[in-house]
């Protein structure tokens, strides 16, 4: 039998669905391991099971949430080897990005830089997990998107959405005082037009924290 396909009603549901708990996990304002289920899905957004299911879906088929064979839909829990793999993924995918960007890196660009970084400091001081996470990624899709490549920042974001939950548990283990030192060698390289620094910046912003997660 076939399916019935859905109404344009359920569609803007799932939609709608589908972003908030992709971006959600994306800040890590949900913890790895925790539990979703379709009926609290369905109660929270007002929705129907139908685009709770659909939205479940498409985030399990993008790594966001993972899918038991008992059926149970979670966070994932990632273990050292795959976080290492992801951090790699984030080393190749962003540093390109980066020298990408490079040539297009106009004067607006690294003063937009420089402010969210002040907000990244700020939710440093205020130990705002979320806020931190959710700063420090519109600091590097600031920057990735001048390069012009958005299947390369697709990709890119996807490993982001696998490593939300496990950003937030890095946060608090890191107990993290400061912000980030490499924004400010980030910021410097696109100032000094230096390629090989720059690509040095974002590799060791990109990977340090995880190293320290894995270890």
């Amino acid at each position: 039998m076939i399916a019935p396909r859905p109404s344009d009603a359920e569609l803007s549901a799932h939609d709608r669905v589908y972003r908030t708990l992709r971006t959600r996990i994306m800040h890590g304002e949900i913890a790895p391991g925790a539990a979703l289920t379709l009926r609290g899905i369905g109660k929270e957004f007002d929705v129907s099971m139908t685009p709770a299911r659909e939205a479940v879906r498409r985030l399990v088929a993008e790594g966001a949430l993972f899918l038991s064979s008992s059926g149970r839909v979670s966070t994932p829990e990632l273990s050292h080897d795959r976080i290492e793999e992801l951090a790699a993924l984030r080393a190749l995918l962003e540093v390109e990005l980066a020298s990408r960007a490079l040539p297009r890196a106009h004067i607006a660009l690294i003063d937009r830089l420089h402010s969210i970084n002040v907000t990244v400091a700020e939710m440093v001081s205020k130990r705002d997990a979320v806020g931190y996470i959710r700063s420090n990624l519109e600091f590097h899709r600031t920057l990735y998107l001048r390069a012009q490549a958005p299947a390369m920042l697709a990709m890119a974001e996807t490993v982001w959405l696998q490593l939300g939950p496990t950003m937030r548990a890095l946060y608090g283990r890191l107990r993290r005082t400061e912000p980030p030192y490499n924004h400010k060698l980030i910021i410097a390289a696109l100032k000094a037009g230096d390629e090989p620094g720059l690509r040095l910046a974002v590799r060791s912003d990109v990977t340090q924290g995880l190293k320290l997660l894995a270890g």
